[in-house]
């Protein structure tokens, strides 16, 4: 007893493991493939956690001139007139501004120039008279002046809905290892401002951010690669030109220093004085402070003020300036990890404090593959402990492990600012526990509700109350195992029924199922089902049975002896349709095989049955229908007849079926009914194998002669199979069988 709660409980156990297993199989698959819910969910943590403890401020020299709702409302509405852009930038100038950005572009003329109108007035037929000198009367032309006169960089946006191509950069590149233009993906087209400013600016930077599922900028790349040259992003290229650098210096993988890991990656990027560690793609964690620029000036203020004004230059000199709006009309707000609705501009503040301060985020390239490990190996942690403890502890245990997890990943993020994500490992374990969990719950009682209702109906009621004792000897699901299969049906019963009223022929089937089910049991055979007047059994599931093909022959040649009885019960005789006491006789055959089956509950989820099937089934079924074109009562294969040892075993055909290219060999089986001697049946066996040789040569003379010493030999059970082959070899008379006959009949029915 104790071995089989043993061998039980692993049974149980594997259960449970393969379906915690499977749960943590799914949840990790679905984890590291990428986009999804798993993915919008890991953002928001990472995003929680900057939420938790912005960054602390580097007090970066930014100014933010703002286009704002103020400023609207004294200069009237946007796009104003270039020549206040011009005023706007030669006061900044004047201030000393380092650089100054435009988180805007300006991609058409300005049509409130006094040259345009002129040229309008005078296109609908108006005079005008202008001063000789036409200087100050083209907006663009002055703004391209200012720009010129002052350290500007102009905006440009990369967008999949634009078709412009994107002006000479500015900045140049240089790099080590890997040419990052061979695996940064290009961009779509640009959105570029006129020839005429760009030409004038000092430096050229993109100021769109790639989009987001959920709209929040978390990243931003520092350099994009269009129509093979590279362009950096607004803030990195504010940053150079405030330095007065000339260059920026990208490394990527196989450089001095670097790994090469057969993927071409960046990994750094170097502004002047400053380091920035990028993603593969070039990407930047952006680490928010929330605080934002320490200077905001309006843009009218700016505009306004009085050239080289000690408050103006107080704000400005030496710092940075990025021109942008905050005003709700212009659309220029998007969401941050800390805020909602704010201004672009302030974005490219937040990097360049983010830059200056050398504070950065990283995802580290083992940080992916530290995830797969913690998931796998906390989650088998969990998955070994639940089967041995109550269910409470388990779930407690696993809320224990989980918290684990979170801190972990939030240590990882406040001591050293790396993005390890908690979300894969939590959900594995969680989902882990939650499938083992379940299964622990049901698995026991399931099996003994499944084998009391499913198998009774099949086994001996002793098989019944072993299965019951040892469930874990039973495969729930469909399992591959060697069976040796009976199929019975019998002779003619649509003939034999006629004239029956239907409580008749129920009578009739019952009383000669009934035995024949006794037998069948009495052998320890499962009765896979009752096909009107067929039965089909076999042998060696679900519980293994020894010598299974014997015991399966021996039950076969019961029922044949059984069903004698029944007919002399009857009064019925052999050839007669009734006898004296006007019973039925009835005549069956009997198909046994043996071989390999896939065995289990088959149907639907609300209705199966305890069957097999398989080639060894279908050839089962084709030996039970062979029985009536050989004149037989019981035929089996070569396969069975294997384990028939000592039975008196005869060799009847080796015939073709129909649906199987491979010939088979057929025996049938003789009891001490038919033959008392040995000799006789050895004599016989000889004489039948002599026989079957002959014939296999279409030697037919030869071996109608030794059919005939046969027929001396032979029981009343052979004489129709006898007939058959009489049948055959004087059919060779008037038609020989073809050259290349290999000797084996083709059966053209089922």
């Amino acid at each position: 007893m104790a071995r089989r709660r043993k061998i039980r409980q692993r049974r149980r156990l594997a259960a449970i493991w393969a379906a915690g297993f499977l749960a943590m199989s799914i949840v990790i698959a679905l984890g590291t493939a990428g986009a999804g819910p798993m993915e919008r969910l890991r953002s928001l943590v990472f995003d929680s956690y900057q939420w938790l403890k912005p960054r602390q401020s580097a007090g970066a020299p930014v100014v933010i001139v703002d286009i704002d709702e103020a400023s609207i409302a004294a200069l009237g509405q946007w796009p104003w007139p270039r020549s206040l852009l011009a005023r706007l930038v030669d006061n900044l100038g004047a201030a000393g501004a380092a650089a100054i950005a435009f988180d805007i572009v300006f991609p058409e003329p300005d049509r409130t120039s006094l040259e345009n109108a002129v040229a309008a007035l005078r296109k609908a037929g108006g005079s005008v008279e202008l001063p000789e000198s036409m200087e100050g009367f083209d907006n663009d032309r002055s703004f391209a002046a200012a720009i010129g006169r002052n350290p500007v960089v102009t905006g440009l946006v990369f967008s999949q809905e634009s078709s412009g191509s994107p002006p000479a950069p500015k900045a140049g590149f240089a790099f080590g290892g890997t040419d990052p233009r061979s695996y940064l993906r290009p961009v779509g087209g640009a959105l570029a401002n006129l020839a005429e400013f760009d030409r004038a600016a000092s430096g050229i930077g993109f100021f769109s951010f790639p989009p987001a599922a959920d709209g929040v900028v978390r990243r931003v790349p520092v350099v994009e690669a269009s129509g093979g040259a590279l362009y950096p992003l607004l803030a990195v290229e504010a940053l150079r030109v405030a330095q007065g650098a000339g260059s920026l210096v990208i490394r990527s993988t196989g450089a001095s220093g670097e790994a090469e890991t057969g993927e071409p990656a960046m990994t750094a990027l170097k502004v002047g004085a400053f380091d920035v560690p990028t993603g593969p793609e070039g990407g930047l964690f952006l680490y928010y402070s929330g605080a934002g620029p320490e200077a905001r000036l309006p843009a009218a203020s700016v505009i306004n003020a009085n050239a080289g004004e000690d408050g103006l230059q107080d704000a400005i000199e030496g710092r940075i300036v990025l021109v942008g709006t905050s005003a709700v009309g212009l659309r220029d707000l998007v969401a941050t990890p800390l805020a909602s609705g704010v201004p672009g501009v302030f974005v490219h503040a937040e990097a360049i404090d983010q830059i200056l301060g050398q504070t950065y985020l990283a995802r580290p390239d083992w940080a992916p593959g530290a995830e797969f490990v913690l998931a796998i190996t906390l989650s088998l942690f969990v998955l070994f402990l639940v089967p041995y403890v109550a269910p409470s502890i388990g779930a407690l245990v696993t809320l224990l492990v989980a918290a684990l997890i979170g801190g972990i990943s939030w240590f990882a993020f406040a001591d050293y600012r790396l993005l390890i994500d908690p979300i894969l490992p939590a959900a594995s374990v969680g989902a882990t526990h939650v499938a083992a969990t379940a299964v622990l719950l049901i698995v026991t009682e399931r099996e003994r509700l499944f084998v009391k209702a499913a198998f009774s109906r099949y086994l001996a009621p002793a098989l019944v109350q072993r299965l019951a004792d040892e469930p874990e000897r039973l495969a729930l699901g469909g399992e591959t195992r060697e069976l040796t299969i009976l199929f019975s049906d019998i002779r003619g019963f649509t003939s034999l029924s006629e004239g029956l009223d239907p409580q008749a022929l129920t009578k009739l089937l019952n009383d000669f199922l009934t035995p024949m089910t006794d037998i069948l049991l009495a052998e320890d055979a499962t009765v896979d089902k009752y096909i009107g007047d067929a039965i089909m059994a076999f042998w060696n599931a679900p519980l293994d049975v020894a010598e299974h093909r014997r015991r399966a022959c021996v039950a076969a040649l019961a029922m044949l002896q059984r069903l004698e009885a029944l007919n002399a019960e009857n009064g019925a005789e052999s050839g007669a349709e009734s006898g004296a006491k006007g019973g039925r006789r009835i005549e069956i055959g009997i198909g046994l095989n043996t071989g390999d089956c896939c065995v289990g509950n088959l149907g639907s989820r609300t209705r199966f049955n305890y069957s097999a099937i398989g080639d060894a089934v279908n050839i089962a079924a084709r030996l039970e229908g062979l029985c009536k074109q050989f004149a037989l009562p019981l035929i089996l294969s070569e396969e069975t007849a294997a384990g028939a040892e000592g039975m008196m075993l005869l060799p009847v055909d080796r015939v073709r079926v129909v649906g199987r290219a491979q010939p088979l060999q057929l025996f049938t089986i003789l009891d001490e009914t038919d033959i008392e001697e040995p000799a006789r049946y050895e004599a016989l066996k000889a004489v039948q194998a002599e026989m079957l040789a002959l014939y296999a040569r279409a030697q037919t003379e030869p071996a109608l002669a030794a059919l005939s010493r046969l027929r001396t030999l032979a029981p009343d059970r052979l004489c129709g199979l006898l007939d058959v082959y009489e049948a055959r070899l004087c059919g060779f008379r008037a038609e020989p069988p073809p050259p290349d006959w290999d000797g084996v009949f083709t059966a053209a029915e089922k």
